[in-house]
């Protein structure tokens, strides 16, 4: 209310019916269309993003419900108004009971004349702050007494302001009804000046915003927890690449071996991330220089995504490089390798494909563990290496692991690959379906001068981005 009204204020125009009830009309259908929304969203979901989308959902409905509500007492009118200062106090001898968290529960409205010291408040009042319809209202100095002690002095100085200094106030505080329910209080009043221009009272609308308030806190805990979350999620992120740079073979491009000596193989190698997830998979490659001048050759992949996956990826590899170095054909190191993921503390699965290639005699021994299979390039046509038995690392105990050997020529391709190179948009492609795109690319590996070539040929057909998993893939050209 302006400061320059007396206490004699003229009756308020109420705004047109129409103009209303049409505003009414588009605030239930968004109501309806955040609803919709909220029905969406799991109310239990463990992803922050459907808390957080839900808790902003709380919060818009009621502000919503709020405004709807004002608006319906706006068209109708105000149900109760405080008796003029100096008069009885209105206290209605039966307030009808309203609905729970109806308008007419939560606004109310009081006078306080600073010339007589008396007081008016509404019904609506009464029930915001669980009061006796039949007890006086308070007066000024009375009304801290229904406040928290902390919110005192918040209290006291927006009524000091508006009585000495003629400000409006707007604020909020909390205060404790008789049966011990903490309620927050929004407050908006103005100084009722005299003819002389002095404070002759002070009113107020007053408002119950416990609820609003509640929804707010929510979304504000939703919203710090999702901050933390991504936090993690970003900190996990970092730590698994930094875990997957530092275990996966140092070199990049192609590599050459033997370092000492005739070369016998060209080798190139590629990790393709996913797309769809945020996290480092147990994907890895890996080709090694054996003490018995024969090479090491293995792909894999650890079921899951993270540091503690990428971090079991890490135990693996390191055991396959060591046992390998030990002189453990690829059988034995395969049922190692399960009885190592067996007694992890974690359960996880995994697969493997392990090989050790002769120079000498250019000979291929090689076992696997649910993993697809190698395959073999020659003279411009490709075919899958026949896989001997051999179960996924972690799916029983005590497995034991054939091996099979192969008699390579000089200028062949051996292909080795996880699961995970189809891209999104070729999802439905199986494992059988990505055998036979590769083993279509035969005449375009036989024209291939590098293995680094090779590769680069295999990431032009499945493409760098898009995938749902993680991958690698691992070419090895005879020399």
């Amino acid at each position: 209310m302006p400061s320059h009204l007396s206490a004699d204020r003229p009756a308020a125009q109420p705004p047109g019916r129409g103009s209303v009830d049409a505003l009414i009309s588009q605030t239930r259908r968004l109501k309806g269309d955040v609803d919709a929304v909220r029905r969406d969203t799991q109310s239990d979901g463990a992803d922050p993003q459907e808390r957080w989308q839900r808790a902003l959902c709380d919060l818009a409905l009621h502000q919503l419900n709020d405004l709807d509500e004002h608006l319906a007492q706006l068209r109708d009118g105000p149900p109760s108004v405080p008796a003029p200062p100096g008069a009885a106090p209105s206290v209605p001898a039966a307030p009808p009971a309203p609905r729970r968290g109806s308008l007419l529960s939560r606004v109310g409205s009081a006078e306080w004349n600073l010339l007589t010291d008396e007081a008016s408040w509404s019904g609506e009042l009464y029930q915001i702050l669980g009061r006796d319809p039949a007890a006086p209202p308070l007066t000024l100095d009375e009304l801290p007494s229904l406040v928290l002690d902390e919110d005192r002095p918040k209290l006291t100085a927006m009524v000091t302001d508006c009585l000495v200094d003629a400000k409006p106030i707007d604020g909020e505080f909390r205060v404790v009804r008789p049966d011990g329910d903490v309620r927050t209080v929004h407050m908006m009043g103005e100084p009722v000046l005299a003819a002389d221009g002095s404070t002759a009272s002070m009113w107020a609308v007053l408002r119950d915003v416990s609820e609003l308030r509640r929804s707010q806190r929510a979304v504000n805990e939703t919203r710090d927890s999702l901050q933390r979350h991504r936090h993690r999620a970003q900190t996990e992120h970092r730590l698994a690449v930094e875990l997957q740079e530092a275990v996966l073979p140092p070199w990049r491009g192609s590599l050459r071996l033997p370092h000492q000596g005739p070369e016998t193989l060209d080798l190139a190698a590629h990790y393709l991330p996913s797309s769809t997830s945020a996290l480092i998979g147990g994907d890895w490659y890996d080709a090694l220089e054996l003490a018995d001048g024969e090479t090491l050759l293995s792909v894999g992949d650890l079921t899951g995504h993270g540091v503690a996956v990428t971090s079991g990826m890490a135990m693996l590899l390191g055991a396959v490089r060591g046992m390998a170095m030990a002189g453990t054909q690829p059988g034995q190191l395969m049922a190692w390798l399960n009885q190592l993921l067996d007694a992890t503390v974690q359960p996880a699965l995994g697969s493997a494909v392990c090989c050790r290639y002769r120079p000498e005699t250019r000979t291929l021994v090689w076992a696997q563990a649910g993993h697809p299979a190698p395959l073999l390039f020659r003279d411009g046509t490709g075919r899958t290496l026949h896989a001997p038995d051999g179960v996924l690392l972690g799916a029983t105990s005590g497995a034991s692991y054939e091996q099979a050997e192969e008699t390579l020529e000089a200028g062949d391709l051996l292909l080795l690959h996880t699961d995970g190179l189809v891209p999104l948009h070729d999802r439905t492609d199986t494992r059988t379906d990505t055998v036979h795109r590769l083993l279509d690319l035969a005449p375009r590996f036989g024209e291939a001068r590098t293995a680094q070539d090779c590769v680069r040929t295999v990431v032009e057909e499945f493409g760098e981005r898009e995938r749902e998993d993680d991958a690698c893939v691992l070419v090895a050209r005879v020399i």
